[in-house]
This record gives structure tokens, C-alpha cells and sequence, in this order.
């Protein structure tokens, strides 16, 4: 008698694309798919939609191993409630107000034993907790760097939702006060400094400063400079690029130690495009965190790169949700 393969859908729903796979227990991705995050507002048939190309992809994974089971769909998404399986008031989608994510998709999949749904920062979390350099850890925290700067707070072994299911917001604590403005609205966060576009504004910033006209991103309009522009640039010995990652470390070392006084975890896991930097953004961060901790969390904390595949991290760690729930 064979036993079936277990495996978990993956959804992560971003502003342009929704990406989903069946990734097995190892998180191993056996197939995947995405298809366009709707723009025409109309969430119940943006549910229909993606509930098609989830039956339409385990189809397809039933044809590479006919003997599979699904125990559950775990969802990434932008200001996701896990308490309440909502998105609520997200600013990158064309969905308003709060969307009940998880009882529409219940009705489409009413065999599936566990469907839930956190935000993405959560979901990596949880994703490095079971497949990533976090297993065995009980305290840790992950931020994910990128169009924002995203958190998933994890304490004894459970992640913290806090009592509204929205605990973790690391990137929006008050880095400067008084200072840019948010993506959020309000002024000076840590994600205003240390996102992707942030690094983009610093550069920007420090080529009016120093009249740098002779700099390799000299000539990049605002629209088109991103932060692998900047990597390479620094790579090349652009001292505006190197001086973009040596601020940028300085301010997340100083968030993260505010997180450390918090927490105390075990370990800080980074995430994200601008990680991919390596010792760039790695050294400037930890230098600036053991500046700004208290003399006993001193030399105690390690900053961590994310273990989590890049290309299939953010479906990983949505299915991750998935398995966390049926060992409840």
C-alpha cells in the first residue's frame, strides 16, 4: 500500500501578480503558476479567478505524481489578517475596505482541511521557521526589505499576531522623527530609510549633497534608478553607491536594535532584493546594531540572510501557513 504524497498550495498575493504552488513538506516547489492581480476592483471574481488556477495547477502536479494530497492553502498577502482571514485597507490593491479573503475561498475549495491567510512578512516568517536557517529557533524576527520594509515577529515558537492580528510593523516605528514621509503617510519610519526605494531616495539625496555629478547614477532619472543599480554601481566602486549602503545599515542597525530591546531573539533573518548585496548592507547593519544595543544584548544577536529559495520564498512561506495550521 503507497502512501500519498502531502503537499500545501502556496498563494502570495502582490500588487501586480499573484504567484501559487504546490510545494511539499520538504518546501520543494513541484509546480507553480501566477496570474495577474486584478485591477478591475471586483474581489469575488478575482477569487473565482485565482480558485480556477489553483484547481488548474494541482490538475498539473496530479500528472507528475497522481497520488498527492492537499492539506491546506496558506495565503501571503498584504495587510492580512490571520485572526480574521482578511485583507483590510490594502493601498496596493484595487480591492477597498476589508475582504474575506478565506471564507470566499472556502466555498471554491470546501474539501481543503486548512485555508489561512497572514500578511507577507508573517508568511516568510513562518516559511524560515520550517524550511529556512530558522529551524529549531523559538525567538526570532524576519524583515523583509523591498517596496516596503515588512516584519514577522516569532516568540517561543509561536508568531506573534498581537490582539487585532496585526503585530510586527517594525518598519513603520519612528526611525527620524519629523523626516520623510511614508509610504504610509506618516513621517520619519524605519521604511522610509531602509526599502528599496529608500535606498533610491538616499542616493538621490547624497548626489545633491555632494555635487556628484561624476557618479555612475548621475545620470538615472528618479523613475528609473532602483537599488540593483545602486548594487552594481557600488560593486564598481561608486562611492555614492557604497555611501547608499553604508547609511542604509546605519539606519536598519538602528531599528533592529530597538527590535533586539523589544524581543531579545536569537536571531534577526533579512529578506529581500537589497540582501542580495551580501556584505554591502550586512556589515554597515550590524556594526550600527551593536552601536545602539545596551551593553547585555551586546554581541549576542546574529543578523542572518533568509535561507528561503529567492525565486520561490514568498510561495514557500504562504504554504508554510498551510502546514503550521494542520499541526494545530
Amino acid at each position: 500500500m503507497t502512501t500519498s504524497k502531502k503537499v500545501a498550495i502556496g498563494v502570495d498575493v502582490g500588487g501586480t501578480n499573484t504567484a501559487i504552488g504546490v510545494v511539499d513538506k520538504d518546501g520543494n516547489v513541484m509546480i507553480k503558476d501566477n496570474i495577474a492581480t486584478a485591477t478591475h476592483g471586483d474581489f469575488a471574481k478575482f477569487i473565482a479567478d485565482l480558485s480556477d488556477a489553483i484547481k488548474q495547477l494541482i490538475k498539473s502536479a496530479k500528472m507528475i505524481n497522481e497520488d498527492i494530497e492537499i492539506v491546506g492553502i496558506g495565503i501571503g498577502a498584504p495587510n492580512g489578517n490571520y485572526y480574521n482571514g482578511t485583507i483590510e485597507y490594502a493601498p496596493n490593491l484595487s480591492f477597498r475596505g476589508v475582504l474575506h479573503f478565506v471564507e470566499l475561498l472556502k466555498s471554491h475549495f470546501p474539501e481543503v482541511p486548512a485555508i489561512a491567510l497572514t500578511n507577507d512578512a508573517n508568511a516568510a516568517a513562518i516559511g524560515e521557521m520550517i524550511y529556512g536557517g530558522a529551524r529549531g529557533m523559538k525567538n526570532f524576527v524576519m524583515y523583509t526589505l523591498g517596496t516596503g520594509v515588512g516584519s514577522g515577529v516569532v516568540v517561543n515558537g509561536d508568531l506573534v499576531y498581537g490582539h487585532d492580528g496585526f503585530a510586527g510593523e517594525c518598519g513603520h516605528t519612528t526611525l527620524i522623527p519629523g523626516g520623510r514621509l511614508c509610504g504610509c503617510g506618516s513621517l520619519g519610519h524605519l521604511e522610509a530609510y531602509c526599502s528599496a526605494p529608500g535606498m533610491k531616495r538616499t542616493a538621490f539625496e547624497l548626489m545633491v549633497q555632494y555635487n556628484a555629478v561624476d557618479s555612475m547614477l548621475a545620470n538615472k532619472s528618479f523613475l528609473e534608478l532602483d537599488s540593483k543599480m545602486i548594487y552594481d554601481a557600488a560593486k564598481a566602486g561608486d562611492k555614492v553607491a557604497n555611501m547608499v549602503f553604508e547609511k542604509t545599515g546605519q539606519w536598519l542597525g538602528q531599528g533592529l536594535a530597538d527590535t533586539v530591546h523589544h524581543l531579545s531573539p536569537e536571531a534577526i533573518f533579512l529578506f529581500g532584493g537589497p540582501t542580495a548585496a551580501g556584505d554591502l548592507i550586512f556589515r554597515p547593519t550590524k556594526e550600527s546594531m551593536e552601536t545602539h544595543l545596551l551593553p547585555i544584548f551586546k554581541n549576542k544577536i546574529k543578523i542572518l540572510p533568509s535561507q528561503l529559495k529567492p525565486g520561490d520564498a514568498a510561495i514557500v512561506g504562504a504554504s508554510a501557513l498551510a502546514w503550521k495550521e494542520i499541526e494545530k
